[in-house]
């Protein structure tokens, strides 16, 4: 098979670009192509899942074991004839600067998985070259197999700098894209617009796949990609728990989509049933459900209906007062206090379940890996256990209560975080269940004792 981890010398060149662009082009050749993201974020493995029609993988070396992205790998591939490989900022990026833990370099290597390279070589010549030779030097693990330039002039460009590369680094430069040669996709505070939001993208992922086409050669792609598949002698998603009936209702539409597909897989795993209800279309809480999941996303951007459906709200409130245990990630979080403040300075009523409010702003209030540890009386992680997760928003909370949910330790600080309230955990940090399944288990047998 083909797999293979598409890296970028740094944010911004053009790995989501290429990434959808070559699935679309493989996936024209009658290939089945699974992606797979490096890293924790929800938007691109979106774009992913759009493209290839199978629920793309976030994969992490921080947040989950070695065996644990092997195993996600090997699972989501095994029925696929290619699989690609999203890399996160620069290829040697992650979680600190002085190793490759978290980076796209370390997935690669984990994953045994070459590495195509994607460098902004506009204005230069040369001195590609330089910046390749450089990524090849630092690691020797690197295992970089090719090379392709974006935002070149012309094809005269593209010669040189394949030419300087070529001879300098002794790997290929399989193609090009030049400047203008595909349209922009729109962006947001939080990166790409989710597809979700978009409706139909065939049209936009055709126009990336004939570009690619024309000046990336797919067959020497294909050439030196190809790699054997992983073996995994066993798994977290190896568990045979004894199966109980469990419902959880999961919030989910272009309010709220941020979900890492491993954390449902593990819900369904270990016996849940997960019934999807939409806050955007004013559709209630299923009455069968036992347990309540709203994830991150973009609640500020539809406030204003978020505010006017009060069925939904109705409902999520009723749910809560009937004690079932619910876990409310960032956006979910903003969805329960008192109201949201948009950046124009209108305030929108939500469903008033944690005093007080959340404001918009312009920068950046957190950003960065968490390792999260309990506190007593948390159904889903006690005071003994840890999980690890991330934060990413641009709001902050405005209010006080008595009742943190959980510790929190970033790279630059630790803090009690988030709202606990009986059946109630909430706060800005994304859990990752592969981190620690024992989350999962611990809020089924929550879920079951509600039930009873």
């Amino acid at each position: 098979m083909n797999r293979f981890v598409l890296a970028g010398t740094g944010s911004g060149v053009g790995k989501t670009t290429f990434t959808i662009g070559i699935m679309r082009t493989l996936m024209k050749r009658g290939l089945t192509v699974q992606g797979f993201k490096c890293g924790p974020d929800y938007i691109d493995p979106t774009y992913h899942t759009a493209v290839t029609k199978r629920p793309s993988r976030n994969i992490d070396s921080f947040m989950m074991s070695h065996d644990t992205v092997r195993a996600i790998v090997a699972r989501a591939s095994k029925d696929a004839d290619a699989a690609i490989i999203e890399g996160v900022m620069g290829f040697y990026d992650g979680k600190s600067p002085l190793s490759n833990e978290g980076s796209a370099a370390h997935i690669s290597e984990i994953t045994k998985s070459p590495v195509i390279l994607i460098v902004n070589a506009a204005s230069m010549a040369r001195s590609a070259a330089a910046i390749v030779k450089g990524f090849q030097m630092l690691d020797e693990c690197s295992n970089i197999v090719g090379v392709i330039a974006n935002q070149l002039g012309s094809k005269s460009h593209f010669e040189i700098v394949k030419a300087a590369i070529e001879e300098e680094c002794r790997v290929p430069v399989i193609g090009y894209l030049p400047k203008g040669a595909v349209p922009l996709m729109p962006s947001r505070h939080l990166g790409l617009v989710p597809a979700i939001e978009r409706g139909d993208l065939d049209s936009y992922f055709d126009s990336l796949a004939e570009a690619i086409e024309e000046t990336v050669n797919i067959e020497q792609l294909l050439e030196i990609t190809k790699t054997q598949s992983l073996d995994v002698s066993e798994s977290i998603f190896d568990v045979q728990p004894q199966k109980q009936e469990v419902h959880i209702a999961v919030a989910k539409d272009a309010a709220f989509n941020f979900y890492y597909e491993e954390n449902l897989e593990l819900l369904r795993i270990y016996g849940a049933t997960l019934h999807y209800f939409s806050p955007l279309q004013n559709e209630e809480v299923p009455e069968k459900a036992q347990g309540l999941y709203i994830g991150g996303g973009f609640p500020e951007e539809f406030a204003e209906r978020l505010a006017k459906n009060e069925e939904t709200k109705q409902s999520i409130r009723a749910a809560l007062e009937r004690g079932v245990p619910t876990l409310a990630e960032c956006g979910g979080f903003m969805y329960l206090t008192d109201e949201i403040v948009n950046r124009q300075g209108q305030v929108f009523p939500m469903l008033g379940i944690i005093p007080g409010r959340v404001r918009m702003q312009d920068k950046l209030a957190a950003l960065g890996y968490r390792e999260i540890t309990g506190v007593p009386g948390n159904f889903l992680i006690n005071e003994e256990e840890q999980a690890k997760g991330h934060e990413f928003h641009y709001s902050t909370y405005e209010g006080e209560h008595t009742s943190p949910a959980y510790f929190s330790k970033g790279r630059f600080r630790a803090q009690q975080e988030g709202y606990l309230h009986k059946n109630i955990v909430a706060g800005y940090t994304h859990f990752h269940f592969a981190s620690n399944p024992q989350l999962v288990k611990n809020w089924l047998t929550a879920c079951l004792e509600d039930k009873q």
